[in-house]
């Protein structure tokens, strides 16, 4: 299951899993525009609108996705919101707005997709993989970005935290500090302005990612950071 599977990463996490012959759940606020990727990757991938801000709704997404294609064995929270501002010009519903949907969000996911793993039938020492999307803004809070570092950093708490409860009941739970510009589904477009080494791809991401799940138990990884190899931090 991917919530916030908008273009980019989100697009290339349901190819990657559909290649490696998972039947994927796409989730977002509107599935309109993702007409396209259903027919690419064929009857194994369904849609679903969800608000992860809406507690209701995330319920009724995996009760719904548990129907349709059976309870998820790796769920990745890939949603966010960013409003550039100086904290001046901030209003109370930029910036409550920005945290729902980062970090409120990924709480409500990341519970219901626990709940989901705990449940299932088997599983054994890995009954499943939670995956968290972070950023450069995960680890530092730079000016007029206190939108979007306020939500990352509590949502790399929550992935810290969650990891500490429930690996040793066999769900890996990893946080991934995306330190970087991600390449989108418009061709071309970021790496006309940065350059071609400057940008993620975002199949060679949505690999990590994949690989992540693969992890044998004895050798978690709790936080993996990726940037182009020019990348100055």
């Amino acid at each position: 299951m991917i919530v916030g599977a908008g273009p980019g990463l989100g697009t290339a996490l349901a190819r990657r899993c559909a290649r490696a012959g998972m039947r994927v759940a796409v989730a977002r606020r509107s599935v309109a525009s993702l007409g396209p990727l259903l027919s690419e990757l064929g009857a194994g991938t369904k849609a679903y609108d969800c608000d992860a801000t809406d507690e209701r709704a995330v319920i009724d997404l995996f009760a719904a996705v548990a129907k349709d294609l059976g309870p998820p064995r790796l769920v990745v929270f890939n949603a966010g919101a960013f409003v550039r501002k100086a904290i001046l010009d901030t209003t109370v519903e930029d910036f409550e707005r920005c945290w729902r949907v980062g970090c409120l969000g990924g709480f409500l996911v990341g519970r219901e997709a626990v709940r989901a793993m705990l449940a299932a039938a088997g599983g054994g020492r890995h009954r499943g993989t939670l995956l968290f999307t972070g950023a450069t803004a995960s680890l530092r809070g730079g000016a007029l970005f206190h939108n979007l570092a306020v939500g990352k950093f509590g949502l790399r708490a929550l992935a810290q935290s969650m990891a500490r409860e429930f690996q040793p009941q066999g769900i890996h739970v990893a946080h991934v500090v995306i330190d970087g510009q991600i390449e989108s589904d418009r061709p071309g477009r970021s790496v006309a302005e940065r350059g071609v080494d400057a940008v993620l791809d975002p199949n060679a991401i949505a690999e990590s990612y994949y690989q992540l799940h693969l992890q044998a138990p004895s050798a978690w990884t709790l936080e993996l950071d990726l940037r182009p190899y020019i990348e100055k931090f």
